[in-house]
């Protein structure tokens, strides 16, 4: 199973997520790194384990109000063996051709940033692009035609639980267990509390997790993950 780190950007720092309730976000304080700062606290995940992904919400480009490239290109700089999974609220095919010409990272498309499905159609095939499925409670974040039409999703498909990111609820197994019957290789966000969440994901035959506050809070452990490993 792959085990993927999760930093979410606002205003150049990293703040803890919780509940997708994005404005209430504070920046992050862990037993991980000094600060907030978000090359700090991409080392501190990192001195916990070797991990090859990381995973960065841009919130300020998801909410339209800006963007953190300056800080996503220090974190690229820093961390060179790393592939950065971004979400940066890309919502067109300029933006995305934008996104990728720029090589920080691969594109996650977060569905609640579509208005229609052409350009997940689009980019479907590229390798350096990540589905992001996105729901608060029952309701799927994104057009309803999105959700009905697998076979446009790219191969690699996260689900993510909003309201789930920081609630220690563990992760939504029935909805994983839905996407993963797609046959795309399907990634929980939202609720991974331990190793034990981990080892039901992957019994269900999920691909892997995006994990955050199990790090910051040592419920996820060096030797789990090596374990997991």
């Amino acid at each position: 199973m792959d085990v993927i780190p999760v930093i979410d950007l606002k205003g150049g720092t990293v703040v803890h997520a919780r509940m997708g309730q994005r404005h209430l976000y504070q920046p992050i304080e862990t037993p991980l790194a000094r600060g907030s700062d978000p090359v700090d606290v991409a080392r501190g995940l990192m001195s916990v384990h070797p991990f090859t992904t990381l995973y960065v919400a841009d919130l300020d480009a998801i909410g339209g109000t800006g963007d953190n490239r300056t800080a996503l290109a220090r974190v690229r700089e820093t961390l060179p063996d790393v592939t950065l999974w971004v979400d940066g609220g890309i919502a067109t095919m300029p933006a995305a051709a934008d996104w990728l010409a720029q090589d920080l990272g691969h594109a996650v498309l977060g569905s609640e940033s579509q208005s229609d499905i052409d350009l997940i159609h689009r980019f479907a095939t590229d390798p350096r692009v990540v589905l992001s499925l996105d729901f608060r409670g029952n309701d799927f974040q994104g057009p309803p035609e999105l959700l009905a039409a697998p076979t446009l999703w790219p191969s690699r498909v996260i689900t993510m639980t909003l309201d789930r990111v920081g609630s220690d609820a563990g992760p939504d197994l029935d909805r994983l267990r839905g996407i993963a019957a797609s046959g795309r290789k399907t990634y929980a966000a939202g609720g991974v509390r331990d190793a034990g969440d981990l080892r039901l994901l992957a019994k269900a035959g999920i691909a892997g997790a995006l994990v955050a506050s199990s790090l910051h809070n040592g419920r996820l452990t060096a030797a789990d993950l090596q374990a997991i490993a």
